[in-house]
């Protein structure tokens, strides 16, 4: 653009305005060739040559696709030119593509910028306000169109085809990290110490050691390193995502690609069967729910109960003249003990005493190792039964399958097809369940004597677990030798508790030699 000088009557050049836009499809792509410092460094040397003044640039690294209201740059851009209206700017970016790669979207943006009296140039294409001109822009922005969808489905194909050959293909699921693995590729990997800590929160809430979710969602809290969100916490829906998720049990399962529990090539955190009890227990009840505001001073908060209303005690601490106390208090108001407190550690010794009753003899003692090792026999040859059971039922569960992927090729009834799918579905969990019995390794004579020390240690010794006077110790204990919540009298102190299943056998064998007269000798 050139005026007259009104002294030398000389032409004056004025340089006009412009501003850079870049984009690329994500921020891996910023290093690459085609990145956005690479663009810029072109935009700029055009923008030279034409005796344009670079105000500003506009980086994007979002996909071209959609609405371009969508992006983060574009929309920066669109208001720069939106704050200074009398101004008339050249909007330069590198490549067609990297303007918009949607056909309708493309002459929305051109518009938009028309709007603004902004005009637009492109290194690689010659924008023309003519028929002609129009007619082939929309040929190029078709075309950008046609690649980027060509692109997606080239990508959800090899997507799906890795998935469908026992490889997991998104984000990492927390307890795994991708490692490269010769002839493989990336492959999911055991990342520790988060994979102990996921094992452990997930059985753990199989087996009732967490008795919700939100102890769950506590217990991963308690590891510094758990991953948490940008506000520094372990939200409850990630919680049920773990719970939920197949890939823990060393399978894969996709409704976008139509996978139904196929054998993954990662290794499982826990068992298919774990995976179900799992769901079981989240489709039930809690039975003894934990409490959001339990303290970690109370290990009979939520357990113990008043023997006149039978709702669990409260309990707080109350200020003395130079210390604080601790009471437990019943504050059901139609109850006749309702405000009347009782001093904690009083309660907790008085179920103390309670425990301390449940370990036996050193007779007993010896006759408790008998029936493990008797039971654990037994059960060993169960294995074996339930192993050889579950190789037959694979096989027919395997034929099942492929009749019914025969009747599925052959029907083209919709309602027909999904029943089938369904099916399929079905037995396709199946199948992964009985395969994990039928190769699960039977337990050795080193398993049993592990696991005979961790049981017997316990019902020979829960009053020393309860006498650390370890909070959770104590919960554990509760939890694992009373099988209902307790009934305490403010008067009479604790009633008859009803015992788990271990102690009750107890009970049972030492009831019957005191009938038989066999005292301790036997």
């Amino acid at each position: 653009m050139t005026q007259r000088n009104a002294h030398t009557d000389q032409p004056k050049v004025t340089v006009q305005k412009a501003v850079i836009y870049c984009r690329v499809s994500s921020v891996h792509q910023e290093t690459e060739g085609n990145g956005l410092v690479s663009q810029e460094t072109r935009c700029r040397q055009f923008a030279e040559q034409n005796g344009l003044h670079v105000e500003a640039v506009f980086p994007d690294t979002k996909s071209g696709g959609g609405d371009f209201m969508q992006r983060p740059g574009m929309v920066a851009l669109l208001s720069f030119l939106d704050a200074q209206p009398d101004e008339s700017f050249v909007v330069v970016f590198d490549d067609l593509k990297r303007f918009a790669r949607d056909r309708d979207f493309h002459f929305r943006l051109r518009e938009a910028f028309r709007a603004r009296n902004a005009h637009i140039k492109c290194l690689n294409f010659n924008f023309e306000d003519t028929p002609e001109g129009e007619f082939i822009e929309t040929i190029m922005a078709a075309q950008g169109q046609l690649e980027r969808m060509q692109n997606a489905r080239q990508v959800a194909q090899k997507m799906k085809a890795r998935m469908q050959n026992g490889y997991w293909v998104h984000n990492p699921p927390i307890g795994y990290q991708y490692k490269t693995v010769r002839g493989h590729g990336k492959v999911l990997t055991a990342c520790e110490p988060l994979a102990s800590i996921v094992r452990e929160g997930i059985e753990s809430y199989a087996s009732g050691r967490f008795q919700s979710q939100a102890e769950v969602k506590r217990f991963f809290e308690s590891f510094p390193d758990f991953p948490r969100n940008k506000h520094g916490e372990v939200k409850q829906q990630r919680v049920t995502d773990m719970l939920t998720n197949p890939i823990y049990t060393g399978h894969i399962c996709s409704e976008t690609y139509e996978i139904n529990w196929l054998k993954g090539h990662h290794e499982g955190l826990i068992s298919v069967a774990t995976f179900d009890k799992v769901q079981e227990r989240r489709e039930g009840v809690a039975k003894m729910p934990a409490r959001k505001n339990i303290g970690d001073d109370f290990a009979l908060r939520g357990f113990a109960c008043c023997a006149g209303c039978g709702v669990p005690y409260r309990s707080s601490w109350s200020k003395g003249k130079s210390k604080h106390y601790a009471y437990y208090l019943c504050q059901t108001k139609s109850c006749e003990d309702y405000g009347k407190s009782i001093v904690r550690d009083k309660m907790e010794n008085a179920v103390g005493e309670v425990i301390k009753q449940l370990e036996p003899s050193p007779q007993l003692i010896m006759l408790i190792n008998a029936m493990f090792k008797q039971a654990w026999n037994a059960r060993l040859e169960q294995a074996k039964a339930i192993q050889s059971s579950a190789k037959r039922k694979l096989q027919t569960c395997e034929k099942q399958i492929d009749a019914l992927l025969d009747r599925l090729v052959q029907t083209s009834n919709p309602s027909v097809v999904t029943a089938y799918e369904n099916k399929i579905a079905v037995l396709e969990h199946d199948k992964a369940l009985l395969s994990e019995k039928a190769t699960q390794a039977l337990p050795g004579q080193r398993s049993y004597e592990e696991k005979l020390e961790l049981a017997v240690k316990f019902i020979t010794s829960p009053w020393k677990l309860w006498a650390s006077n370890n909070i959770k110790l104590r919960r554990l204990v509760l939890k694992l030798a009373f099988a209902d919540r307790l009934i305490y009298d403010r008067n009479k102190g604790a009633r008859t508790p009803e015992f788990t299943l271990p102690f009750k056998a107890l009970e049972g064998v030492m009831s019957s030699n005191l009938k038989n007269g066999a005292g301790e000798g036997t």
